[in-house]
């Protein structure tokens, strides 16, 4: 253990456990940690030890064994344990990057990245950062994804922990694929890590991987989610494990790990930025599940479906830096409380945070602060009917991706994104931006629809844009007639069910959007007929499921569902065009049917045909990917007095087909300014 890393929890060893002590003592640990200073002629230098097959990083503090030339991580020796990793495992099944892609075209390829070449990029007594490369020619078609990658692991003096990069390069003349995801992977000693936190309010013991297998675990819907039933830690009989309830949203998905608690040793997986992630800021990710495992995620399909994953044609030349990500280790003594070591790997990423962009890493493909520029500015709201002046978009988030549609940024996985979100005045400063083209994105909380500026802007090296305010100005016709739901991207505020006793998880009693099998309570409350909700009447949080999913009615057999807006007209305007607006948190393999007073009509007024492949219905996701529909309805079409909006979900092959509405508008015919 580092004197600063022991200082640190000894500053919770001598508080009474009162929350002024507590808070005292996380107050005295922020300030040690913001200490990085150590004094070399007291601690070790980093070395590196290169044997036939194996290469070591040592710094005094922690070693890290890696293949050679392969670059698995196949040891991490640290704080008296001589491996924090899985000894049972293969080398090959310890530490890892991988991917998983496809010729066009063709079947999915599961690949732990190995590398063929190792050298040496820098060794002093600060600093060690060591390649391990894939190279790729034609020979290897069909065999290996067309790419060359670079993997680099650093170790600096004086770190209770090392750095992972990747370089990945494709060239114009080599064919096309698909990459649907790739990663970094560590599995650790499941019996030393047993307890994982993954956010304040989700952290808990966990069961062990064998309580998955036959005889201890009944396999549920799909194969992720089990139903422990006979554990060898029997305080989790009756629970449910599935590794997508600890999911998060890049935004929140900085630090998770696991803790060992004899000795207490925390391990910890630090992302201090999203630039490299896919789908932007809300875009869901796994993190730390039952192995025990921790994953970097880079890039997924995870509740977004196909329509995320890259596709590149031959004669399309790429690459992308993943990462610097951080593996953070740090123990308390014994007798301290070892959950206290989340804390301190918060305070730790922090630091790693306000150290973006990284001045170590000695790859050109990584361009430092001075070679980043700046963009500034304040997002303001433009509607009418709401003010005749702008209003602030406080907590709006502003990013600069890729040139696209307005809302491309959730699909566009490709390459960097930087993210924001703007202050309670409507201002926003996006940072640290590599050079290149983009478009100025935004998506305002309680407004509906995305915000795209119009000129690309081009970031170049020191620049410090100034854009001045930034005018949005969301779809809007006429006066809100009538609004179910909140317009911030979610389905959370709508009315969630409590689980079925039987496939409850005890760490989200208060999170219910969390729990397995939502989707079933659905029938329960719905045997026969289909949800009615009437205006002025009915309560959202209360009336309005969370999800319109099928309805079952048998076994592995479906009914597509038909969902009802009651509401009153005092005067219609006959000869004016009415407008819905129809926000949809989540879409899966499901087609969204709208008819006004009439449900059995042969044609809808609208249909958004099969869309969605997200499957945040199955996912415990609140969301998945936003889409905003605008639909035209004629004055004719309604009467005065009672009127009924129908929407119909047809498709009923799978329980986890529907939609998760985040917000749903009617306005009334345009009126002169």
């Amino acid at each position: 253990m580092t004197s600063k890393v022991r200082r640190i929890i000894d500053c919770f060893s001598d508080c009474c456990g009162c929350k002024t002590c507590k808070g005292n003592a996380r107050q005295d640990m922020l300030n040690m940690n913001q200490d990085t200073n150590c004094d070399p002629m007291l601690t070790q230098g980093v070395r590196l030890h290169i044997q036939d097959r194996y290469v070591v990083m040592d710094n005094g503090i922690i070693q890290v064994s890696l293949s050679k030339p392969g670059g698995i991580v196949t040891g991490i020796w640290y704080n008296g344990i001589d491996n924090l990793l899985e000894v049972q495992n293969k080398e090959t099944n310890r530490g890892y990057w991988d991917l998983h892609w496809n010729e066009i075209g063709g079947k999915g390829i599961f690949d732990v990245i190995q590398g063929t070449s190792f050298r040496v990029i820098v060794e002093n007594e600060e600093q060690v950062e060591i390649s391990f490369t894939r190279t790729w020619n034609h020979s290897l078609e069909g065999k290996f994804i067309p790419l060359n990658i670079d993997k680099r692991f650093i170790m600096l003096r004086c770190s209770s922990g090392f750095y992972s990069y990747a370089i990945y390069e494709h060239f114009r003349e080599w064919p096309g694929f698909e990459l649907g995801e790739t990663r970094i992977t560590f599995k650790l000693r499941k019996d030393k890590f047993q307890y994982m936190a993954v956010a304040d309010n989700r952290q808990r013991y966990m069961p062990f991987p064998d309580d998955r297998s036959n005889g201890r675990g009944v396999p549920l819907a799909y194969p992720e989610a089990v139903l422990i039933v006979n554990p060898l830690d029997q305080r989790l009989t009756g629970e449910v494990d599935d590794k997508y309830q600890y999911s998060c949203e890049n935004k929140d998905l900085r630090v998770h790990g696991w803790i060992c608690f004899d000795p207490p040793v925390g391990f910890w997986q630090i992302t201090p930025s999203d630039e490299f992630r896919s789908g932007g800021p809300l875009k869901q990710n796994l993190s730390s599940h039952v192995g025990p495992t921790t994953l970097a995620m880079f890039l997924s399909s995870h509740y977004a479906g196909k329509y995320m994953v890259p596709q590149f044609e031959a004669g399309e030349p790429w690459k992308k830096v993943f990462g610097p990500i951080f593996m953070y280790f740090n123990s308390a003594a014994y007798g301290n409380d070892p959950l206290l070591l989340w804390e301190d790997a918060k305070i730790k990423m922090m630091v790693e945070v306000q150290s973006w962009p990284y001045s170590f890493p000695a790859s050109e493909d990584f361009p430092k602060s001075e070679q980043r520029g700046n963009a500034n500015g304040r997002i303001l709201i433009q509607d009418r009917y709401i003010s005749n002046y702008c209003v602030i978009a406080s907590g709006a988030y502003v990013g600069l991706a890729p040139p696209g549609d307005a809302g491309s940024w959730q699909m566009e996985s490709k390459n960097y994104q930087f993210w924001t979100q703007a202050n309670e005045d409507g201002f926003f400063s996006i940072r640290n931006i590599r050079p290149g083209d983009y478009n100025l994105y935004a998506c305002v909380p309680g407004f509906i629809g995305d915000y795209r500026h119009e000129a690309v802007i081009t970031i170049i090296s020191g620049c410090n844009i100034e854009m001045g305010d930034v005018i949005y100005e969301p779809p809007r016709d006429g006066p809100t007639l009538w609004e179910i739901g909140i317009p911030d991207r979610s389905a959370a505020e709508f009315y969630i069910p409590d689980p079925d006793p039987k496939y409850i998880n005890r760490l989200f009693v208060n999170h219910p959007d969390r729990q397995y099998g939502l989707w079933e309570r659905y029938t329960e409350l719905y045997p026969e007929g289909d949800l009615v909700y009437k205006i002025g009447v009915s309560d959202y949080r209360k009336d309005w499921f969370f999800a319109q999913v099928v309805r079952k009615i048998g076994d592995n057999a479906y009914q597509g569902t038909t969902w009802q807006i009651k509401f009153e007209l005092d005067n219609v305007d006959r000869n004016g065009i009415y407008k819905l607006r129809v926000a949809l948190a989540s879409a899966t393999l499901a087609e969204l049917q709208v008819r006004v007073n009439d449900p059995n009509s042969n044609r809808p007024l609208f249909t958004t045909g099969l869309i969605g492949r997200d499957n945040a219905i199955a996912r415990h996701g609140i969301h998945g990917i936003y889409k905003l529909y605008n639909v035209d309805i004629p004055g004719t079409r309604f009467v005065k007095g009672e009127n009924t909006i129908f929407f119909k979900q047809p498709r009923c092959n799978s329980p986890f087909q529907g939609f998760m509405y985040d917000y749903i508008r009617l306005e009334g015919p345009s009126t002169p300014c």
